[in-house]
């Protein structure tokens, strides 16, 4: 069973929506979980908040972490899931900011970083991914979507959901 189909499951058998807002995963996560007939009894709103200014707008993320912590972030991942989970009233709100690369990484964050959150039960959880810089971007971008994935699946059995 996929990532997605476990989830799914997951969220219908609770009766638990799920919202995203992506950036480095460029709609990924979304369109995976939507691949699951079925699909719209628990996904409520997806957006891909690639700009600063996206997650500024749609998600309410401060421009003083935006400017100050940078969208790759802890801090930022915190601020989107907040900021979705307000915006979209979803039981779950699944956020990822990263650098897919192969270009845009620094010494102080490389490409292969990914922050992904999820807010649930009022409570947001951030994990930070990191990820060998050789790996080709598409191939990057499914093993960020696979990694915000499994933190949902994580978080929800450790609410004892799963």
């Amino acid at each position: 069973m996929t990532l997605e189909e476990q989830l799914g499951k997951i969220l219908k058998d609770k009766n638990l929506t799920i919202a995203t807002a992506e950036s480095c995963t460029g709609g990924l996560v979304s369109s995976r979980l939507t691949d699951i007939s079925g699909s719209s009894d628990y996904v409520k709103l997806n957006f891909v908040t690639y700009a600063n200014e996206a997650k500024h707008k749609i998600l309410g993320v401060n421009w003083d972490i935006l400017n100050n912590q940078g969208a790759v972030s802890e801090e930022c991942a915190h601020a989107m899931a907040d900021g979705l989970n307000k915006a979209t009233g979803c039981d779950i709100a699944l956020c990822t900011t990263g650098i897919a690369g192969p270009t845009g990484g620094t010494k102080e964050k490389p490409v292969g970083l990914m922050y992904t959150s999820v807010k649930y039960k009022g409570i947001v959880t951030v994990k930070e991914i990191k990820l060998s810089p050789d790996i080709p971007r598409i191939e990057m971008k499914q093993q960020f979507a696979d990694k915000a994935l499994e933190l949902v699946i994580s978080v929800l059995s450790d609410n004892k959901i799963a």
